[in-house]
């Protein structure tokens, strides 16, 4: 049976490939083979038999071996290789697939029950793509590991922390009109490089955690794809960049602006002392709230104070659900979350953070005298919490992480709730002043 499906499925889902693996059988065991070139050898895990490339046949050949197993595989670089886990070979910008054979693990394998597709009409390509992960399986090689390191291909993060930026640039713009082009601009610049930055100094500390939960194992530092050195070197770019944007806003701002830098660096280390890392993660997260306003008026006033309030409550409700994910490997390497916390109260809390939230929005529009556009988005984001607690499953991973992703839409109606509810001021403001003039001729 050719394996046509299960690669294409593998690179629709993860063109990086992730992890570099080499394997040789030695010893009646697959154990990593030091004595060769690993760049172009990948792992990835798929549910379909075990394949396993022979390290003695390449690169003169490229011929590619099966075996099918029933027991885990010990290696001896201390992880283990399951019956569901595939090894593929990549070369350059050719993909090989392999087929099946019926061969049990330790019996020799030969060239003649094997078979390699080399630039078929089978085997998918790496093309350019408008989309994150397109760009990065068609960029060169050497720069995927930092590409993911920041997560580009992974964008919902740095969404999460530009929406709630331009609610503030929104909301802070005179009565009538459409928030600056220009500050829209330099804060999604910004979100890119800072949430880029707050990923390589949460896999810096965490790569030894990370190397011990499922989802997170495979992440460049974590696997020894890129070492300490060049993820500071990486830190340090992405750091130097985002210094070049703050300068761009007022001094106020900018001083603002810094001392955001103990929070990015520490937040990582919150999840070892404290069962609230959720907290830290949406006061962190959310500083960008604060500096939009004193971007746009050169101090902090009394309106931003609730709606940072609610964007904090907002980021533990989303990543209460999103910690679900790695709640059984968080309890047996001790590090701690809300979803451990609250455990089956979750969602007791998380209807007390959806409340509160959506509590402080409404607060925050009657401060800032905002009209009907903007309350019914809030009423929306109320409706679509509610959704949420209702029918995301806390047990089911893949259910977690979709309810997670969901809050980018909601983040882009609430903006523009805002911006409508802005522009409507004027005319009510106008119709005021009109019944007030008709009152004073009347008398």
């Amino acid at each position: 049976m050719m394996l046509r499906k299960p690669v294409t499925h593998l690179l629709q889902l993860d063109p990086s490939f992730s992890r570099h693996l080499a394997l040789a059988f030695t010893n009646g065991s697959w154990h990593f083979n030091s004595q060769t070139k690993i760049s172009d050898k990948r792992f990835y895990k798929r549910q379909s038999k075990f394949i396993c490339l022979n390290q003695d046949f390449l690169p003169q050949s490229k011929k590619l071996c099966s075996v099918s197993q029933t027991d885990k595989v010990n290696m001896n670089c201390g992880s283990k290789i399951l019956p569901t886990d595939n090894v593929y070979w990549r070369h350059a910008h050719s993909f090989h697939s392999v087929t099946v054979s019926s061969n049990v693990l330790g019996e020799n394998v030969s060239a003649s029950n094997t078979q390699c597709l080399k630039n078929g009409s089978f085997v998918p390509r790496r093309s350019a793509s408008i989309f994150p992960q397109g760009i990065l399986e068609a960029s060169p090689p050497a720069l995927q590991p930092y590409m993911r390191l920041i997560r580009f291909d992974k964008p919902i993060g740095t969404w999460l922390l530009y929406w709630p930026c331009t609610w503030s640039i929104a909301l802070a713009s005179a009565p009538g009109t459409l928030p600056s082009l220009w500050l829209l601009a330099l804060f999604g610049a910004g979100a890119f490089f800072m949430r880029g930055a707050g990923c390589i100094i949460n896999d810096m500390w965490d790569k030894d955690i990370d190397r011990k939960v499922e989802r997170t194992k495979l992440r460049p530092m974590a696997s020894g794809e890129l070492s300490q050195f060049q993820g500071l070197v990486c830190l340090a770019g992405m750091l130097s960049v985002s210094l070049g944007i703050l300068v761009q806003l007022n001094w106020y701002s900018v001083v603002l602006g810094a001392a955001s830098m103990g929070l990015v660096i520490t937040y990582p280390l919150a999840k070892r002392i404290t069962f609230w890392p959720q907290a830290f993660l949406g006061v962190t997260l959310n500083w960008g709230v604060l500096l939009a306003w004193s971007g746009i008026h050169g101090c902090l006033q009394t309106p931003v104070i609730p709606l940072y309030l609610a964007c904090v409550l907002y980021t533990m409700f989303y990543d209460t659900v999103y910690s679900h994910q790695d709640k059984y490997d968080d309890m047996l390497i001790g590090v701690k979350s809300t979803a451990l916390k609250f455990g089956d109260n979750t969602k007791v809390w998380l209807t007390g953070f959806g409340t509160a939230m959506v509590s402080l929005l409404v607060l925050t529009g009657k401060m800032c005298d905002q009209t009907w556009p903007y309350y019914t988005t809030v009423s929306l984001t109320a409706a679509h919490i509610a959704h949420q607690l209702y029918t995301v499953d806390l047990n089911n991973p893949d259910d977690c992480a979709s309810k997670f992703r969901s809050n980018t839409q909601l983040g882009f109606v609430m903006f523009m709730g805002i911006v409508l509810g802005n522009l409507l001021k004027k005319e009510e403001k106008s119709s005021d002043k009109s019944v007030e003039q008709e009152k004073t001729v009347t008398h």
